[in-house]
């Protein structure tokens, strides 16, 4: 069996092992794969395994030996999944691998923003401690997070992780969610959007990007939001109306903004985020910890052992 993983770089860029997936055929492994490249790589491939990759209809149906596509993450619209389905190949993605790592980005976001960390670090470096008259010095507002509000759009996995860490923190936590019929988690409280925007002093976005929340955070939801606080988006890029969140902290209309998804990835055209007041942007690698990686690997092929054993486990379409 030829398993081809078509840009394993992201996923494992030399510190983790792809032994268990070598064990199951002659693997081949691509740091990266051009749009040009990935039909000839793909043609003689019966397992392709993909994270960003494009898999195209016209690669599909020039696959005639691919039997199955293992995702290397959550998203798969990188996949052409109509194709796939009528040409029963089973696209199979891995699920829960990072939401310890996800939500913790979401905290250190905010913990740089509540206590200037980098700002205060750059300060003592350039001599602003040691000019001090005092034994400490502080160049902004320090804020406790005990006692404030989270909201929280999407309470998923990932949303319920990020939760707990806010309530460990002494926070209050709010959460807007599609079924409000279900038992909110211990100590979250449902509210509607408009309702979540207007009582949150920091508001985390986890809900799926779909045509409903493409730019649910725009020049309208920015509006509702108190001047104070702090927004983190670490699930799609385009759930924020990129401008229109510029325009607010440029204009104070907003404290601050922990961004570690774009529009654009990676930003080929300057996002107008690159220059506003009190954004912190990093480069998309809220699940790319070690501990998450690793269990992205382990996951993916326990996805793949277990096509091989006649069940198919995480497959994206019935």
């Amino acid at each position: 069996m030829k398993i081809v993983v078509l840009d394993g770089y992201t996923t494992n860029p030399g510190d983790l092992s792809w032994q268990s997936l070598r064990k199951l055929g002659d693997l081949t492994v691509y740091e990266r794969s051009s749009e040009e490249s990935i039909l000839e790589r793909s043609r003689d491939a019966d397992v392709l395994f993909t994270n960003k990759s494009l898999i195209s209809g016209d690669t599909l149906r020039c696959t005639s030996r691919l039997k199955y596509i293992g995702v290397l993450a959550t998203g798969y619209n990188n996949i052409d999944i109509q194709t796939a389905r009528k040409l029963k190949i089973p696209v199979c993605n891995v699920l829960g691998y990072g939401n310890m790592s996800v939500s913790q980005m979401v905290m250190a976001h905010i913990l740089n923003y509540t206590q200037r960390v980098a700002e205060h670090s750059n300060g003592v470096h350039s001599g602003d401690w040691g000019r001090a008259q005092d034994f400490c010095y502080w160049k902004y507002p320090l804020i406790e997070l005990n006692g404030l509000t989270m909201g929280i759009i999407g309470l998923g996995d990932i949303g319920k992780t990020t939760a707990k860490l806010a309530q460990a923190f002494g926070m209050k936590v709010i959460a807007c969610v599609r079924n409000r019929n279900k038992i909110p988690p211990e100590g979250v409280k449902w509210l509607d959007l408009d309702k979540l925007l207007t009582e949150s002093d920091f508001i985390s976005l986890h809900c799926p990007l779909t045509s409903e929340t493409k730019h649910i955070i725009n020049e309208i939801t920015l509006k509702r939001m108190k001047a104070t606080a702090f927004l983190v988006n670490t699930g799609r890029g385009p759930l924020i109306d990129e401008q229109a969140l510029a325009n607010a902290l440029n204009e104070n209309r907003l404290g601050g903004a922990g961004i570690d998804v774009l529009s654009e990835e990676p930003p080929q055209n300057l996002s107008p985020l690159y220059n506003a007041k009190n954004c912190y942007i990093t480069p998309h690698i809220a699940w790319a910890t070690l501990a998450s990686r690793k269990r992205l690997i382990q996951m993916a092929v326990g996805n793949l052992e277990s096509f091989l054993r006649g069940e198919l486990k995480n497959c994206v379409y019935t």
